[in-house]
């Protein structure tokens, strides 16, 4: 299979997913600035989950730039990726709704954690297509930020049972990790 084709499929996933979380947010009846207070827990639980979607991706056009096989294995691993991002619109909302109680927060992080994992499963299997002297191998290999990352939001899932300001800092913390692509995966596909 052609990369374009599985590209494309997830783009327009992705795209889905926002459609969907954007959807779930309710303007309130009234006119007044005032009404816009009880709304804005979900406005931020919002902002930053679309902020995740899009450096997912970003990070996955970057991983497929410097891609140049696809093997089923790989199409496994991207819908595998794809079925924890399509979470998102849901803990989004629960997490919007219940102005960030423990539960909600914790779920929240816990599908941060399973999409980390499921996209560091994506790039080993990646690797695992080509040849050691290829660039996505060379430039993946060491997988510091997704490593932290997994640890990051694993540590965030029980300590939104000791205070909730703990997790929702590490998600953001994580996030502005992550805003920027790692340059040589964004230059891997130039080689």
């Amino acid at each position: 299979m052609k990369k374009g084709r599985l590209e494309a499929f997830s783009d327009g996933v992705l795209a889905i997913i926002i459609t969907i979380m954007v959807l779930d947010m309710k303007a309130p009846e009234e006119t007044t600035v005032g009404a816009l207070a009880p709304v804005l827990p979900v406005f931020l639980s919002y902002v930053l989950s679309f902020i995740y979607v899009a450096i997912y991706w970003i990070n996955h056009h970057h991983l497929f730039q410097a891609t140049s096989r696809i093997s089923t294995g790989v199409l496994w691993a991207n819908m595998h990726l794809l079925f924890w991002l399509s979470l998102i619109p849901f803990v989004t909302s629960w997490l919007g709704e219940n102005h960030l109680e423990p539960v909600p927060v914790a779920f929240y992080g816990g599908v941060l954690f399973m999409s980390a994992v499921a996209f560091r499963l994506l790039e080993r299997t990646l690797m695992r297509s080509h040849d050691k002297r290829a660039p996505i191998t060379r430039t993946l290999n060491a997988g510091r930020k997704e490593n932290a990352s997994i640890v990051l939001y694993l540590a965030g899932i029980p300590l939104a049972f000791v205070h909730i300001a703990i997790p929702i800092t590490i998600y953001v913390v994580t996030a502005l990790i992550w805003f920027i692509p790692a340059k040589e995966l964004e230059t891997a596909g130039e080689e």
